[in-house]
């Protein structure tokens, strides 16, 4: 049994977060979320501990907007000394927490040897843990699997997360599917492998004292709500991507916030100053009209206000009087 010294406390910004994807939770998109929800733990896009070692704009990697928080930076990568660089830039860029991914599968994660290759190899892990904690005051969490291909048994995991706790995780987000390496891209990965709740149950059963969070299939504020029965938090990918407005009273449902009642309508106008300074910055209007296309699900004309969104949104001289007019058409039909 693992010691009782590793005893957590958990914390209430876990009890739901929303999840890291690759090319969907960029700034943008979180500061879109921050309309939806102030408590809810967000996460960056995966960022490659190497990259950040040699670029020259680190900025361009590593900022964010203060209205982000709370707000995790996910690292991937396997060498201890890099990740401790990478951990203390992270605290000093002002982030709340970092997290290691133990669980993309994708082929060009799996050549670098880190994602959830790096399952395979638990001291190799737990250096990188131990080394980032040292860098750092802020928490280390680890984002992993079941297990990988074959090395997938109860007892796996558990010697797993046991070497990671003994090392200093502070907390463990585990996608209740098991990935394989050889034979699933990464879309399959998410799918094929069947969930299995019943694991993760029992491993917090075992470890009681650890913080263990349920990512993998949670579609409603319903769900996370049942999951926090068993587990200490809840985390969603897809379905708070593909259907952010589903999640406004995260709030108050999950966190006990008083309940605040706001329409599609408002947070577009919520996001008109925010779009405004991207334009003054060199960015472009699609980069937050492609995730607000997303908002307008399930409203009258929706599939019209998105594709004309999707159209002046791409052109080169779009203003932020698009977004004026997508709001006022949402808000004469009551969204």
């Amino acid at each position: 049994m693992i010691s009782k010294s590793l005893n957590k406390k958990a914390n209430n910004n876990y009890r739901l977060s929303i999840a890291p994807m690759m090319d969907c939770t960029d700034r943008h998109f979180r500061v879109l979320m921050r309309q939806i929800t102030n408590k809810a733990l967000l996460y960056t896009e995966m960022i490659v501990a190497k990259a950040l070692h040699y670029s020259t704009k680190r900025e361009q990697l590593l900022d964010f907007n203060p209205i982000e928080h709370p707000i995790s930076l996910q690292l991937g990568g396997d060498n201890p000394s890099l990740l401790s660089e990478a951990a203390q830039m992270a605290e000093d860029w002002g982030y709340d927490e970092i997290n290691l991914n133990i669980g993309c599968p994708s082929p060009k994660v799996k050549a670098g040897n880190f994602g959830a290759s790096l399952m395979a190899h638990p001291e190799i892990v737990a250096k990188c843990i131990e080394k980032m904690k040292k860098s750092t005051k802020i928490p280390i969490t680890v984002k992993h699997r079941l297990g990988i291909d074959h090395l997938d048994s109860d007892s796996y995991l558990l010697k797993f997360v046991d070497h990671l706790a003994i090392a200093g995780a502070d907390r463990f987000i585990v996608h209740a599917r098991k990935a394989w390496l050889k034979g699933l891209n990464p879309k399959q990965n998410r799918t094929i492998p069947p969930l299995q709740y019943e694991r993760v149950r029992k491993l917090k059963e075992n470890r009681p004292n650890l913080i263990v969070e349920l990512n993998g299939g949670l579609k409603t504020i319903d769900d996370c709500l049942k999951a926090l029965n068993i587990y200490d938090g809840t985390m969603v990918g897809r379905a708070a991507y593909n259907h952010p407005f589903i999640w406004n009273t995260i709030d108050s449902k999950v966190f006990g916030e008083e309940e605040k009642i706001i329409s599609k309508s408002k947070i577009i106008q919520q996001l008109i100053p925010y779009a405004q300074s991207n334009l003054e910055n060199n960015g472009c209007l699609w980069d937050i009209s492609k995730h607000i296309l997303k908002l307008i699900e399930k409203t009258p004309g929706a599939k019209f206000i998105r594709q004309e969104l999707s159209e002046k949104s791409q052109k080169k001289k779009a203003d932020i009087s698009i977004l004026e007019n997508v709001a006022q058409q949402l808000e004469a039909t009551g969204h």
